[in-house]
């Protein structure tokens, strides 16, 4: 059985995330994906090597619980929901044919970049090893991921979580305009 479907509109997707917010604010919690990390350590007993890790996992586990329908969700999408092909303007995918990126638009993932041939490569090593640090020190030094300071900490008016994601998108433009077209020699 194959379905395949369009992502849902604005109006859909942004009540339903503004009304998982606002569950959350009442209830007094707080959603990030990057905290799961330091639960699931917890649930496996690092809290025996490690203060940061020695909490009370358990107040968490809905959050795990998310985490959980996040993964089986994806494997759903993935599997049965997802259309072959992403509407992207002409302009981004004559850009990234300059790069190198032919199937762009075509796929959902370019073959290009998502490949075991590229990942072994050195270019392909310094993004998964060097990015994966970056993204996991950047997680941890500004207190939160992108999603739980984009959705959560906005939606609750953090002063640092707007300067989190100013440095979110900083980065990301940084990564855009002067890493990726190095990775792919151009």
């Amino acid at each position: 059985m194959e379905f395949i479907s369009q992502s849902w509109p604005w109006y859909v997707a942004g009540p339903l995330i503004a009304l998982i917010m606002l569950s959350l604010l009442i209830s007094g919690k707080r959603f990030g994906l990057s905290s799961n990390l330091r639960s699931m350590c917890a649930v496996m007993g690092a809290g025996k090597h490690c203060d940061f890790f020695d909490f009370n996992w358990k107040h968490q586990i809905w959050n795990l619980v998310f985490v959980a329908g996040s993964i089986i969700g994806g494997y759903i999408a993935n599997t049965w929901l997802m259309a072959d092909a992403v509407s992207i303007s002409v302009e981004t995918i004559n850009e990234l044919a300059k790069l190198g990126i032919q199937s762009a638009g075509k796929a959902i993932a370019p073959s290009e970049i998502f490949n075991w041939n590229n990942l072994l490569t050195f270019n392909g090593l310094i993004v998964i090893i060097l990015g994966g640090f970056l993204v996991g020190f950047g997680a941890r030094y500004a207190g939160g991921c992108t999603s739980g300071h984009a959705i959560s900490g906005l939606s609750d008016l953090q002063k640092p979580s707007l300067i989190a994601v100013i440095g979110f998108f900083i980065g990301g433009l940084f990564v855009t305009y002067f890493v990726t077209p190095y990775l792919f020699n151009v």
